[in-house]
């Protein structure tokens, strides 16, 4: 199976297509390079003994589109490419609409005119809002509270009006919770521009001496211990559940609609202390005051991928924090520039 990864060279796009290679299946990446770096590339060969295919450009190029469609002969899209953090969104809200929302209607719109008709798409556990209840299961009402959770939520209402138009297309849409951790090999992570917007990248830069400490947003929340509560999953697991949608329903014509999570709810103090005794090292933080658009507590119901796609989390939280140390401390800056 030849598959089109967009945003392909990032962090959860990266691991997939490790993860695609070693199943047999054959990745070609196309990316930017906004977020990402072209080591990557080099990384995925030393790790996987294949170099993919890769095509640098923007999914909002039609006519670039257009030319790695004729090219290629294309059975399936994976699509990964965006913007990502809640922060950022809520300062930058029309780019994030134009990146995200504008961007998969032009990616769609080639893969008609291509004549391909299974996608899978890259959602997030932000569309649920903030949920009545946890754990969250995928009938819930969706809603969003940031500009990044929006922009998902749009896509996924675009998709589904597209799909009922055109009933013969499998569409899936996976909604990720919080991923982390790294690959074991240590040749692959997580490597934010800039300040870090995700917990985990914030945490092990602080333990490996890039960051003074770690600012905790929140501390009076309704929780345990007053901070945020998510689900982590590991990056390894989140991949390996793309090539089960492509695997269980990629050739089923619908609208497929998965949670990627553990069901495990871990606080943000939960993390910090994992991860220290991961790595042996102390994380300072401090204490500070919600961020807007976050929410209390947020874990899956993970029992419908389970049940449909034969896929759940294996990894647990001392693989996730081991494989985040592993690759910080063997790449305390990152991928290199070059």
């Amino acid at each position: 199976m030849r598959v089109l990864v967009t945003g392909g060279m990032g962090y959860i796009g990266s691991h997939t297509c490790i993860q695609m290679i070693e199943a047999g299946m054959t990745p070609v990446i196309l990316d930017n390079l906004d977020n990402s770096k072209q080591t990557v590339l080099e990384r995925i060969e030393a790790v996987s003994g294949t170099r993919p295919l890769f095509y640098q450009g923007d999914v909002r190029d039609k006519s670039f589109l257009n030319h790695v469609f004729s090219e290629q002969q294309i059975d399936a899209v994976i699509h990964f490419a965006g913007l990502k953090a809640v922060g950022e969104s809520v300062e930058k809200p029309l780019e994030y609409y134009d990146n995200n929302v504008n961007g998969t209607l032009v990616l769609v719109d080639a893969m008609r005119e291509a004549g391909v008709t299974s996608l899978v798409f890259s959602s997030s556990a932000t569309v649920y809002g903030d949920p009545a209840s946890v754990p969250i299961k995928e009938d819930f009402p969706t809603s969003a509270t940031n500009p990044y959770g929006r922009s998902k939520l749009m896509v996924e209402e675009c998709l589904t009006d597209f799909q009922k138009a055109n009933p013969d297309w499998s569409i899936t849409l996976l909604r990720y919770f919080n991923p982390v951790g790294s690959h074991p090999s240590g040749q692959l992570g997580e490597d934010p521009q800039g300040i870090p917007n995700n917990l985990m990248p914030f945490v092990s830069q602080v333990a490996v001496g890039r960051r003074e400490f770690l600012s905790v947003f929140g501390s009076d929340y309704p929780t345990k211990d007053g901070t945020g509560v998510r689900d982590y999953i590991h990056v390894l697991d989140l991949s390996d559940g793309h090539l089960a949608a492509l695997n269980r329903v990629g050739n089923k014509a619908g609208l497929h609609v998965y949670n990627l999570g553990t069901g495990n709810g871990y606080s943000v103090l939960d993390m910090v202390k994992a991860f220290e005794n991961a790595s042996g090292k102390e994380v300072a933080y401090k204490l500070v005051d919600r961020r807007p658009g976050d929410i209390a507590e947020c874990w899956a119901a993970p029992e419908k991928a389970a049940s449909e796609l034969g896929w759940k989390a294996r990894r647990g939280l001392d693989e996730m924090t081991q494989d985040t140390w592993r690759w910080q401390e063997a790449n305390p800056h990152g991928y290199p520039n070059s």
